[in-house]
């Protein structure tokens, strides 16, 4: 597009100019195919002045920021997400600028509401606040297009994977919902391991009004079979989820659904969970799984044994727990893979080593997205990098907060 310049011969960066700008960028973008949304970017940072325009997507494995392929982008090689300015523009969600030789590298975090997509780098000679206001605004319509797109391509998926990825895998993925959410009220983040191979892991969740709904389930078995019980366990519990059902309808949906559908020689662990994020209320069905912890402070404050209720698929009254949140508190779940692994030395994980991994790890992380994703990898190296079985992280913050400023009219 056309500069628009003053007396003086500087680009117009000011507000008026920026509207302009992401007006028309969004304007042609709406009939644009997925594969020409990349170049168009890097030809409207070029009307800016800017140029080494790097679209950067976050791996599946959550370990790196690897390049998105486009006529006019500049390709880059991996760059880890610990360790490097993407990586801290990824980590922190705020702009990183690095000044080196003829100009100012700039890292801008690419944010779909709360959900971390990856990072948008470009030069420019110069930086001033017009150029910031303008870049931020621009990354984040540059998300939205990437997040609206992914639903009629391949091409941001194959970019994001490093590696083969198996049939199980592929479903599950295809399964998720947005692994970070964070509102004032609340935040959630999970991971699944091995990212390339899980098969019977799965979590979803949903924020309708005051309620977080939560799941996260562990079908029996190992690939295709896994992947395909722990889709029917999704699908039921979204089916009921939306209807309202109360929890001890929405297991008996669940159960129900499994048995019809395999017989009574297969189920599923669950862990159902509902958390009003007004009053810091929670509320759980442990079936067959292992009991969430509550960190409070950088510490497991406690297990929430409460009471079991038998795999969904078998057949049971479940069993529905509460418990009373703090604003602050964090409570993880986590699936038999994390703690049942054997290390090196053929000893098994255990919960008192995970513990002991979350206290470590827990003062060195802001965010639970951070948490999440330097403790499954923490993990991971202190079990020899070995993951035999899927081992999978779902992390909730009760931060306590209101939204009522967000429903006031900017002035």
């Amino acid at each position: 597009m056309a500069e628009s310049a003053g007396r003086d011969g500087a680009v117009d960066r000011s507000e008026g100019f920026g509207e302009r700008l992401l007006g028309q960028l969004l304007d042609r973008a709406h009939e644009m195919p997925p594969q020409l949304i990349a170049p168009l970017v890097a030809e409207e940072v070029r009307g800016i002045g800017g140029r080494d325009v790097a679209i950067l997507l976050q791996d599946y494995s959550q370990l790196t920021l690897v390049s998105l392929p486009g006529w006019g982008l500049t390709s880059r090689e991996p760059m880890p997400l610990e360790g490097s300015p993407a990586g801290e523009a990824f980590l922190s969600e705020s702009v990183i600028e690095h000044r080196q030789d003829g100009g100012v590298q700039m890292f801008l975090p690419l944010l779909d509401g709360s959900d971390q997509i990856g990072v948008m780098s470009l030069t420019l000679d110069n930086v001033d606040d017009d150029d910031r206001r303008l870049l931020r605004r621009l990354a984040g319509l540059v998300a939205e297009l990437i997040v609206t797109k992914d639903r009629f391509t391949d091409q941001f998926f194959q970019a994001r994977r490093r590696e083969a990825m198996t049939v199980s895998a592929e479903i599950q993925w295809s399964l998720l919902p947005p692994l970070t959410m964070t509102t004032p009220q609340v935040a959630v983040a999970g991971i699944l391991e091995p990212a390339y191979d899980i098969a019977g892991d799965s979590m979803d969740y949903a924020l309708n009004d005051d309620i977080l709904h939560m799941a996260m389930v562990d079908a029996m078995g190992h690939g295709l079979n896994a992947a395909v019980l722990a889709t029917v366990a999704i699908g039921a519990y979204r089916h009921a989820r939306r209807a309202d059902s109360g929890l001890a309808e929405l297991y008996a949906f669940m159960d129900k659904a499994i048995d019809e559908q395999f017989g009574p020689d297969h189920f599923t662990t669950a862990q159902m969970m509902r958390l009003n994020v007004t009053t810091g209320d929670l509320r759980w069905v442990n079936a067959g799984h292992h009991a969430p912890l509550l960190i409070r402070g950088d510490r497991v404050h406690t297990t929430l044994e409460g009471h079991g209720t038998l795999p969904v698929g078998i057949g049971a009254t479940p069993q529905i727990n509460t418990r009373q949140l703090r604003p602050g508190d964090r409570v993880l779940a986590y699936t038999d893979g994390l703690i049942e692994e054997h290390t090196p030395g053929g000893e098994q994980f255990g919960v008192e080593r995970l513990i002991d991994v979350i206290e470590r790890v827990a003062p060195t992380c802001g965010t639970v997205q951070h948490m999440v994703r330097r403790l499954s990898h923490t993990l991971k190296r202190e079990r020899g990098e070995i993951t035999t079985d899927d081992a999978s992280i779902f992390l909730v913050e009760w931060r306590g907060d209101t939204t009522e400023h967000l429903a006031v009219p900017l002035p």
